[in-house]
């Protein structure tokens, strides 16, 4: 199969969860978004549509793995997941950041310049920042993990309230 055809099979699905609406998305290769409810879904699949020179078709059956361990882990019965994320969508230094972040133990937290220095580059706090702000698929790449030096939670494309969630699920699941 070329990998315009794998394009072409791209699939949705909408979860309702704990934190609100996800939207999950694949291709033949793997995860390609996973958008929440405070971002606009059809927003989302036209940019993915645009992205991979192709449309989504709603696709329940073929996202239902990553839907029960998408439920499995938002009800602390998860700590990792087992699903494959499309390598196109992690790209230069903002893709090593994303590729990094599940090496952040479950219960745990890192800064963005804990990050930074872990992959090599000391001064890019900011570039780890964006790269956590444009995280493709999250909860599958943990950018919820990564806060700020001071202990301030930093900025999460779900909103601080489904961060400080997911952060306080993952402490009290942890012990």
């Amino acid at each position: 199969m070329s990998a315009g055809t794998e394009a072409l099979e791209a699939s949705y699905r909408i979860l309702q969860t704990p934190i609100g609406a996800l939207l999950v998305a694949s291709t033949g290769r793997g995860l390609v978004r996973i958008a929440f409810d405070n971002e606009d879904f059809d927003d989302v699949l036209d940019t993915l549509s645009r992205t991979l020179g192709a449309g989504l078709s709603q696709n329940p059956e073929r996202l239902e793995d990553a839907a029960r361990q998408i439920d499995e882990y938002l009800t602390g019965g998860r700590r990792t997941f087992d699903l494959t994320v499309d390598p196109t969508v992690l790209v230069g230094f903002r893709g090593a950041v994303q590729a990094d972040l599940p090496a952040i133990a479950y219960g745990t937290t890192a800064t963005y310049s804990e990050v930074a220095a872990r992959l090599g580059r000391p001064r890019a706090v900011r570039a780890v920042g964006s790269a956590c702000a444009t995280n493709p698929v999250p909860l599958v790449l943990p950018c919820h993990r990564v806060v700020r030096s001071d202990g301030q939670l930093g900025g999460y494309r779900g909103g601080l309230a489904t961060k400080a969630f997911l952060i306080a699920l993952e402490a009290d699941t942890a012990r």
